[in-house]
């Protein structure tokens, strides 16, 4: 569809031109919501519309993390465990080592933007593929999951952690608001920056971006480093949420961030890709797994279900960008 014609305000254009693939996409979260409301009488429940926004808040989060770093032509498969030893050093430095609420929080975020911080060095630095220098901290980072909880799950939290699950404002989750904030200060950053727009010319072309004169290194360790501080921010909120960390805590997180991003339009070759069209990634698988919650799907079977979703997004957006090259 194209907008044409003296009559359309030259703004509108520009927005239209702009944010094709935004729109597409929440054209396409309206839709699943309408055939889901249809479908299951209790989707459009007060009850389920919470659980969906609260739902949505760590993988939400970790997925911005995931999408600067895709951005740079990167992967992060590190999510995941980030999540996991970021949130059980949280109950450990708060529960064993009696240093309060700040400093366990100060501790969760500090380990996950280091442990980001060490994959974009190796990345950047050392010259690793992305995929092979995440993949090694993965696994890292899941074996001291085991060895620093004693496999053991930890219910030792902040009152501040176990509230920021819990709160609400006017109906609406607080974790779900700051979720909303986080999105807004990407898209600044992104669109409104510099470095935010850096992050695109390295993932279009890298060595054009370091003839340009930009600090490539320093950028892509920027991105990895703030995955991590996602994916340790992820870690919080997700142990208020179930009032524990457990020792499995961020399983697979890796893989719902990236397909976020893919869903959402973002392109694994980097250079491609937008922060709103990665929250409606976002958006988009919450409402396929709640969805076949709801339609008692056998959970063996949703896996699938998701998987069929992501390819079928990846070939509609392909059809899309070969009509309009």
């Amino acid at each position: 569809m194209e907008m044409s014609g003296s009559t359309v305000p030259s703004f509108i254009r520009r927005f239209w031109r702009g944010a094709q693939l935004e729109l597409r996409m929440l054209g396409l979260v309206i839709l699943l919501a309408l055939a889901l409301s249809l479908v299951s009488p209790h989707f459009s429940t007060p009850v389920n519309l919470y659980n969906l926004m609260d739902q949505t808040v760590t993988i939400g989060i970790a997925s911005i993390g995931a999408s600067l770093v895709i951005l740079t032509g990167g992967i992060d498969l590190a999510v995941g465990s980030i999540l996991g030893i970021s949130a059980i050093l949280l109950g450990i430095s708060f529960g064993n080592w009696g240093i309060g609420a700040i400093g366990g929080i100060a501790v969760c975020l500090l380990t996950g933007t280091l442990a980001g911080s060490v994959s974009g060095f190796l990345v950047a630095k050392a010259g690793l593929a992305p995929f092979v220098a995440t993949l090694g901290l993965m696994t890292i980072g899941r074996s001291q999951c085991y060895v620093m909880s004693n496999a053991k799950s930890i219910s030792t939290l902040p009152r501040f952690v176990e509230e920021l699950g819990n709160a609400e404002f006017l109906g609406i989750p607080i974790n779900f608001l700051c979720l909303l904030s986080f999105y807004l200060v990407t898209w600044l950053f992104l669109n409104r920056t510099k470095t935010g727009r850096s992050i695109y010319a390295i993932g279009s072309n890298e060595e054009a971006a370091r003839l340009a004169g930009i600090a490539v290194d320093r950028t892509k360790i920027l991105c990895y480093s703030l995955s991590g501080f996602g994916a340790a921010v992820a870690g919080i909120f997700l142990a208020g949420r179930i009032l524990s960390v457990d020792v499995v805590a961020g399983t697979g997180m890796e893989m719902d961030a990236i397909a976020s991003v893919v869903i959402g339009g973002g392109s694994l070759s980097g250079g491609r890709g937008s922060i709103i069209g990665t929250f409606m990634g976002v958006l988009v698988l919450v409402l396929i797994r709640n969805g076949l919650n709801l339609m008692k799907v056998n959970a063996y079977w949703q896996g699938t279900a998701v998987g069929l979703v992501i390819v079928a997004a990846l070939l509609v957006e392909r059809l899309f960008r070969k009509g309009r090259d």
